[in-house]
């Protein structure tokens, strides 16, 4: 019985292989059917390398940006209320407690204005303890000049974004105007409090707006700029999985005062990965459809190749073929039509995906424009992030809409009627 059925089950492929073929007799109509064959091989292909090109850029942009972001940012931020702490040393050593925790560092966080030369800029200001920073940022591999250790206490030097130095025109080693918004009350009026800083460094972290409007000094010296005296903005967290930030936030309440408030990185960002996550969702929806306009035309040929080949179906039954063997070849048929497809399209996809970096700059030459502005776009190069895990999805459902677009014309092809078919033969 065994070996029957292997039989069978060869019999049912090499007809099905054969059927995908056309026939010298009746050229012209066999060539048509291939024709459309051809048609959704291609379609096939062209939805599938679509999808995982897509998908990889949108996570390539995930990715990128979550990097980016985090580069400059933190994983987890603890602040009081009214956006102080004042006894922050202790907050940070009950912080450093939890084994997630890598490091922690304090900051000051306030707005001001710089001036230079008669350019004015509006600036987020960041005092920073250079040692400790060092451990929760990745700002020191972003310095195009100076380090981050040349901001000292009291010697109030100032490490500027690229986009910040180059609207205010500035180089390492001038001094610039810092003008804190908090003004001093005097007899006469109301005055500015204004502090010049000597820029020490300039750091490019790839995100125009942290380019644009971040300025970083020593954390003594923003507490005398702001009268904070010995208090700080907050303390900012790295952990050694910022994917575990969320329920490190509620497991370290614990470890802190009850008026802490603690917010991690999925919140205070939370817009820009739900807009990818988003994206990529419908994104993903909308180029399946470019599939499944290749499975109807699928459903096309088979229709048509079974009204070609009823004298030939007819006389398989009429040997002893069963309505499942006849409906197996048809099913093969069509699957090998997906399969061929899915096989070029994964490839495709898979060698473009991997070369974005190279095929999107000799696009933007050969067309003279760049797709991402540096000042429009957070991110000014297409990134590409390959995953397997979404190849295998694409591959899935690509190839079950293949073989669902096989049934209705195999079922119709098993119930043909011998007898009516070769009636006219």
């Amino acid at each position: 019985m065994l070996t029957y059925r292997m039989f069978t089950l060869r019999y049912e492929l090499w007809i099905g292989l054969r059927y995908t073929r056309p026939k010298r007799r009746d050229a012209g109509r066999n060539h048509f059917i291939s024709f459309i064959s051809l048609i959704s091989t291609l379609g096939i292909a062209l939805g599938v390398a679509a999808l995982i090109v897509v998908l990889s850029v949108m996570n390539g942009f995930q990715k990128e940006l979550r990097t980016r972001i985090l580069g400059v940012a933190s994983h987890i931020e603890i602040t009081g209320t009214g956006g102080e702490l004042a006894d922050w040393t202790k907050t940070l050593q009950g912080a450093a407690q939890h084994p997630k925790v890598l490091a922690a560092a304090p900051y000051v966080a306030a707005q001001g204005m710089l001036s230079f030369d008669q350019q004015v800029r509006g600036v987020m200001v960041r005092g920073i303890l250079p040692e400790a920073e060092e451990k929760v940022a990745d700002f020191e591999q972003h310095m195009k000049s100076g380090h981050l250790a040349l901001i000292r206490p009291g010697e109030f030097g100032i490490i500027l974004g690229s986009e910040l130095a180059r609207a205010l025109q500035v180089f390492t080693g001038d001094k610039v105007t810092l003008i804190a918004p908090q003004g001093m009350v005097t007899p006469a009026a109301i005055l500015p409090r204004l502090k010049q800083f000597r820029v020490v460094g300039i750091f490019e972290a790839g995100m125009f707006e942290y380019d644009s409007g971040l300025a970083l000094v020593h954390l003594s010296d923003a507490q005398k700029l702001y009268r904070m005296e010995e208090r700080v903005t907050g303390v900012r967290l790295k952990l050694d999985d910022l994917f575990a930030a969320p329920r490190v936030v509620h497991e370290l309440q614990r470890f802190l005062d009850p008026d802490a408030y603690v917010s991690d990185w999925t919140r205070s960002h939370a817009n820009f990965f739900r807009a990818i996550a988003i994206e990529k969702n419908m994104m993903f929806l909308i180029l399946l459809l470019i599939v499944a306009v290749a499975a109807f035309n699928i459903v096309s040929a088979l229709v048509m190749a079974v009204t070609d080949k009823q004298a030939d179906i007819a006389i398989l039954r009429t040997l002893g073929a069963s309505p499942g063997s006849i409906m197996a070849v048809f099913i093969v048929q069509g699957a090998l039509i997906g399969a061929i497809g899915l096989g070029l399209g994964v490839a495709g996809g898979i060698l473009l995906a991997l070369n974005v970096d190279v095929v999107v700059p000799a696009l933007e030459r050969l067309i003279g424009m760049q797709f991402l502005a540096k000042d429009v776009y957070y991110i000014s190069e297409l990134p590409s992030d390959l995953q397997w895990r979404d190849v295998g999805i694409i591959s899935s459902v690509s190839f079950l809409l293949t073989l669902l677009a096989t049934l209705y014309p195999s079922w119709r092809a098993s119930r043909v009627n011998p007898a009516e078919a070769l009636r006219y033969e």
